[in-house]
C-alpha cells in the first residue's frame, strides 16, 4: 500500500516539477535588436493576459507561462508578423479570455453590452427611488 501511495504521489508531482526545471524561453527576458520590433512587442504584450497570474499582463508577469508567451510574441513580431496577426493566433491558440480587449463574437457579446444595461438599470432604479421621494414629501406636506 505505500509503494502504491509513494507512486502516486510521483505521478501527481512529476509534471510540476518538470516545468520549472524547463530552461527558460529564448526571447523571454530578452528584447529584440531591432527597437522598432522591440515597440510593437512590448506594446501587445501590454494588451495581452497572463493565464496563470489573471490579473498581470504577460509584461508584467515572472510566471513562466508569461515568459514563453513573452517570448512567442517576440519570436513572430521578429519573423515578420504583425501584432494583430499575433494576437489572433494567441487568441486562437488560448482563448478570447488571453486579451485585455476580447473581439466581439456570440461568446464576448453580453461582455460588452452588460456595461449599457447595468447603467439603464441603475437610471431606471435612480429615478423610481426619487420619484417615490417626490410623492412622499407631496404626501407628507
Amino acid at each position: 500500500m505505500t509503494r502504491f501511495l509513494c507512486l502516486l504521489a510521483l505521478l501527481f508531482t512529476a509534471p510540476v516539477m518538470a516545468q520549472n526545471a524547463l530552461p527558460a524561453s529564448p526571447y523571454a527576458h530578452r528584447q529584440l535588436d531591432d527597437p522598432a520590433q522591440e515597440e510593437k512587442a512590448r506594446s501587445l504584450m501590454e494588451e495581452l493576459r497572463c493565464l496563470k497570474c489573471q490579473s498581470q499582463s504577460i509584461a508584467d508577469s515572472d510566471a513562466p507561462m508569461a515568459g514563453d508567451m513573452r517570448s512567442q510574441v517576440r519570436e513572430r513580431i521578429a519573423a515578420g508578423a504583425t501584432p494583430e496577426e499575433v494576437r489572433n493566433w494567441l487568441i486562437e491558440r488560448y482563448g478570447d479570455w488571453v486579451t485585455y480587449n476580447p473581439p466581439v463574437n456570440a461568446v464576448t457579446w453580453p461582455l460588452w453590452i452588460a456595461p449599457g444595461v447595468l447603467l439603464i438599470l441603475a437610471i431606471w432604479l435612480a429615478r423610481g427611488l426619487f420619484r417615490r421621494r417626490k410623492t412622499d414629501q407631496k404626501d407628507a406636506g
